[in-house]
């Protein structure tokens, strides 16, 4: 049986998992999950590749040790390191971690604790209140586990992915549907086109000429591991990924109808309809309806034109306010990818990145950017090599040198820099001086109490070269949870000190969340959208951080790199 690239991914995601539940080294288990991105968002067989005899190595974050894996994989099947790790921890971990609330070390904590291995000891001790008693748990965490475990058993809840491992799972199915023949429209509804930060299932919305050709060519698709239903007009699959795909045909007079209800929210759509109801209006997925007399539904706009709103952006479609919003006329004017200038985090090999200095900038200035800081880790992150202030000299002294010969580009002179236990920052006052932006950020010591922890980086915005202050929460979603910190009170610090908070693009980390995004904004606090890219492709993942900065309703204004170079240096001077 051929070795699918979903194959190669999965194996890899499972090895990073494992090594989340050993609490492994956080670049290690890193490399596996960019390993699997990269892996699965090929366009190639890696079987043929290899068939091929191309250089795996050659590819994003794919090193010679990787490389070998993956040819080990397609030959064998399996990989070896995996069995291994499977005999030293529970498969039943894994499935744990299916639970919200449960990330790797939770997990590990109730393993330890408890001895629980499976969900049927898990709903034992939660049932038993035997959760509630272990330290950093509670009540609350005991009754979610309990209400999650419900929801399982129903076939209420299914596992949600994250947005970029639904994104390379959706982009080639809604490719392979546009060529069906007589296809007209075809747009990914539900959370996927809120952006947002995990998927549960997709919902695909076609127009075409003939229904039963596109059902008939959607089941065919070569990633279907089960057809769940075929119809006329709607089919339903579970890809090999074990990821749902409903495809719905709707006609052209109920496609901004349908394109509305199903992309939700629920509580967006409640809203609108209540408001509909007023004036005898109903709204559902085939159109507006007055007396059974269909008066719109061909275009979202028309849908919210008869309740008398504005178009609301999908990303804000919340029921968070942004219906009080459209009635007063007042909703943002988001973000886009076109208004970003420049990238405030980036990593090369002076430490943990996979290019060079000058790969990473002229990978910049083909994005069109204007600047790109290079922020390679300071001396604390000595798993990723981290730069001490003679090494960082060093850098900075051929990033002078590039910045000379360049033309309408800038490399900012920058670090980021580990704020220590007391609040101190790892690298002296006079290399700091030096740095164009100061990027600060934590990598150890994330189980502080909620008041040491907060002080700390309060302590750290002290320094008067502290800029921005990166992945301010430090989770990774659905691995790791977030500090214990105030971050209410850590934004009021930023705005009275002039130091700016980040949203980091990384897919699995979008931290600062929308909601806390939206929270600053509300304070008046600037952001960096940053990719924290450590290859040349990590620098796509600003499509991610422009989605959670629409999500946050943010504008333009509001992004400190929308800005202009010179524009920027005088932000990001403190007085």
């Amino acid at each position: 049986m051929p070795i699918h690239n979903t194959d190669i991914a999965e194996i890899f995601n499972r090895v990073a998992d494992f090594l989340e539940l050993e609490e492994a080294n956080q670049f290690r288990i890193r490399a596996y999950r960019n390993a699997a991105r990269t892996v699965g968002s090929l366009s190639r067989s890696v079987s043929d590749m290899i068939e091929q005899n191309e250089d795996l190595s050659e590819l994003p974050g794919i090193g010679k040790d990787l490389a070998g894996k993956i040819t080990e994989i397609v030959e064998t099947g399996t990989l070896k390191q995996l069995k291994e790790l499977e005999k030293r921890l529970p498969s039943g971990l894994l499935e744990l971690m299916t639970i919200a609330d449960l990330g790797p070390k939770r997990v590990v904590v109730l393993h330890k604790e408890l001895g629980i291995n499976t969900l049927e000891e898990l709903e034992k001790a939660a049932r038993e209140e035997k959760i509630r008693q272990i330290q950093g748990f509670g009540e609350k965490t005991e009754q979610n586990i309990i209400e999650a475990l419900q929801r399982q058993k129903g076939g209420e809840a299914k596992p949600r992915i994250k947005l970029i491992v639904a994104e390379e799972i959706t982009q080639p199915l809604l490719e392979y549907l546009r060529n069906v023949e007589g296809v007209k429209k075809v747009i990914a509804a539900g959370s996927y086109r809120r952006r947002r930060e995990t998927v549960g299932d997709l919902d695909i919305l076609v127009t075409c000429k003939e229904s039963s050709k596109v059902m008939e060519q959607f089941v065919e698709y070569e990633d279907v591991q089960k057809v769940i239903s075929k119809g006329e007009t709607r089919s339903s699959v579970l890809l090999r990924s074990n990821f749902q795909v409903d495809v719905r045909v709707v006609a052209e007079e109920s496609y901004g109808a349908a394109l509305h209800y199903f992309t939700g929210s629920k509580a967006h759509n409640i809203a609108v309809r209540r408001l509909a109801q007023k004036r005898d209006l109903k709204v559902n997925e085939y159109g507006v309806f007055k007396n059974d007399k269909r008066v719109a539904g061909k275009s979202e706009e028309d849908v919210y034109a008869t309740v008398e709103l504005p178009y609301i952006e999908p990303e804000l479609r919340e029921n968070r306010g942004e219906i009080e919003t459209a009635r007063e006329g007042s909703l943002p004017e988001l973000i886009t990818l076109e208004d970003i200038r420049g990238d405030l985090q980036s990593h090369t090999t002076y430490t943990d990145g996979k290019f060079t200095l000058e790969e990473m900038v002229e990978a910049a200035k083909n994005k069109g950017y204007d600047y790109l800081a290079i922020t390679d880790h300071s001396k604390r992150v000595y798993m990723a090599k981290g730069l001490d202030a003679k090494r960082l000299a060093e850098q900075l002294e051929e990033v002078e040198k590039l910045n000379e010969e360049l033309k309408d580009f800038r490399i900012l002179k920058s670090s980021e820099v580990d704020i220590l236990e007391d609040g101190s920052l790892d690298l002296p006052d006079d290399i700091l001086k030096a740095l164009d932006v100061v990027v600060c950020s934590i990598h150890y010591n994330f189980k502080l109490s909620r008041e040491k922890q907060t002080e700390r980086i309060i302590r750290g915005m002290d320094n008067p070269y502290f800029n921005i202050f990166a992945h301010p929460t430090g989770r990774l979603i659905g691995q790791r949870e977030p500090y214990d910190l105030d971050l209410e009170r850590i934004m009021e610090a930023a705005k009275e000190r002039g130091c700016f908070l980040e949203l980091n693009a990384q897919p699995e980390r979008l931290d600062l969340s929308d909601v806390h995004v939206k929270m600053a904004k509300e304070m008046g606090i600037k952001i960096a959208i940053s990719t924290d890219a450590h290859t040349i492709s990590d620098l796509d993942y600003m499509r991610f951080g422009i989605g959670e900065a629409r999500r946050g309703w943010l504008e333009p204004d509001d992004v400190l790199n929308t800005q202009k170079w010179n524009d920027l240096k005088k932000l990001l001077t403190r007085t």
